[in-house]
């Protein structure tokens, strides 16, 4: 912690920026609503493309990663450090609140409470990474808050793989859509998590094979959480004019460029990055 935080200066901390992690570039559609919602702080985000997916990884391994990206961030003076996701939130955000002494805030908690909230018949889908699913972290979550709820979690890895391929728009991706989506359908859900950063990317598509079916957009629902994070703290940010957003890349991804454009509104190229010294400021 630096001597601005040790001496409790909380004007200097106000304009401090938000730390967001990810394994790969997922997140930035959690920086698009933060941007959004939050137009005039700094943001800085860490995609950790040279060793994602997380999905697949131990939750041993997914935590020594969320630590290893949490100092990184730390280091940039960052006033909370938002876990983009899921898999980590799952894995680590308990760890890290532990570990870190700022606000570390998970994508879990924001799409269980918002799912409880939302649901009329109290049955809500899941759909994740292998690894998010396997730890049953929405489900557990979900039921603490109401122990009625009925949870159904789904493990959906392709569409990770159809987000990053670019093939959003293709029949295929509406064909294997309601291929997944027909056990839950069938459970009768009225709530569907996307609890993927990838996901919000397909909510077209997925409202498409799923109608009828209320969305849950983690990216949207933590957005607001760390306003009411930084406001209950009275830190947030006091400048009157946009604020920045730095992007680091642990290895360059082919589609960064796009996503950059589509998501954060100016294209960017990404080289090979050592996150210690380089990053892309937009």
């Amino acid at each position: 912690m630096n001597s601005n935080r040790e001496n409790g200066l909380v004007n200097e901390f106000q304009n401090c920026p938000i730390g967001v992690f990810d394994s790969g570039i997922g997140g930035l559609t959690v920086v698009k609503e933060l941007k959004e919602i939050l137009p005039n702080e700094d943001i800085v985000y860490f995609g950790d493309t040279a060793r994602l997916p997380y999905g697949s990884k131990s939750n041993r391994l997914v935590t020594q990663y969320s630590i290893e990206n949490a100092i990184f961030l730390n280091s940039k003076n960052v006033k909370t450090i938002v876990i983009a996701c899921n898999t980590a939130s799952a894995a680590s955000s308990v760890f890290l609140r532990n570990f870190i002494k700022i606000p570390v805030i998970g994508v879990i908690e924001c799409g269980a409470a918002v799912a409880v909230k939302l649901s009329a018949n109290k049955r809500v889908g899941v759909i994740g990474t292998k690894s998010t699913i396997r730890s049953g972290a929405y489900s557990s979550t979900i039921k603490n808050l109401d122990k009625e709820m009925q949870v159904f979690e789904l493990p959906t890895p392709l569409l990770v793989h159809l987000v990053e391929e670019n093939w959003v728009e293709k029949k295929i991706t509406g064909d294997i859509l309601e291929e997944y989506l027909r056990p839950l359908l069938e459970n009768n859900i009225d709530t569907l998590i996307l609890g993927c950063t990838h996901y919000p990317l397909l909510k077209k598509r997925i409202n498409e094979a799923a109608a009828g079916v209320t969305l849950v957009d983690s990216s949207q629902e933590i957005a607001r959480l760390v306003k009411d994070t930084l406001a209950n703290l009275n830190i947030l940010s006091d400048r009157k004019e946009l604020g920045n957003t730095c992007v680091y890349l642990s290895d360059a991804h082919p589609e960064f460029s796009k996503w950059s454009k589509d998501l954060l509104g100016k294209e960017m190229s990404a080289d090979l990055m050592d996150r210690e010294q380089h990053g892309l400021c937009l």
